[in-house]
């Protein structure tokens, strides 16, 4: 037996919030997407400010959050899918931004 994924039609995201322990995103199609930051490791290691600074990408296809270098697409998100960041990366970065804190201060 073949089973063929569900097709469903993107809509592009107009509005995100982050709170301390969810992602909100509001596609323009009128639907309320939400998922755990856990999915996300950068963004549960982001300061307020950090989570705060986000830009869509595109036509508002994805979310970027330029201070911690993360991405999210809205299909993603709709799929069900968290972080594909595999451990290493994320620990180098995680390290990088430990660092770079102790340096400045921060």
């Amino acid at each position: 037996m073949i089973i063929s994924p569900a097709e469903f039609a993107v809509s592009n995201a107009q509005r995100v919030t982050v709170t301390d322990d969810t992602l909100i995103v509001e596609p323009e199609d009128g639907r309320t997407v939400s998922a755990p930051l856990g999915w996300f490791p950068r963004l549960c290691h982001a300061t307020e400010e950090e989570r705060a600074n986000w830009r869509l990408i595109g036509p508002g296809l994805g979310i970027h959050w330029e201070d911690i270098d993360e991405d999210i697409s809205i299909e993603s998100l709709l799929l069900g899918k968290g972080s594909g960041e595999s451990q290493a990366s994320f620990q180098r970065w995680l390290k990088a931004r430990t660092a770079n804190k102790e340096q400045t201060g921060n």
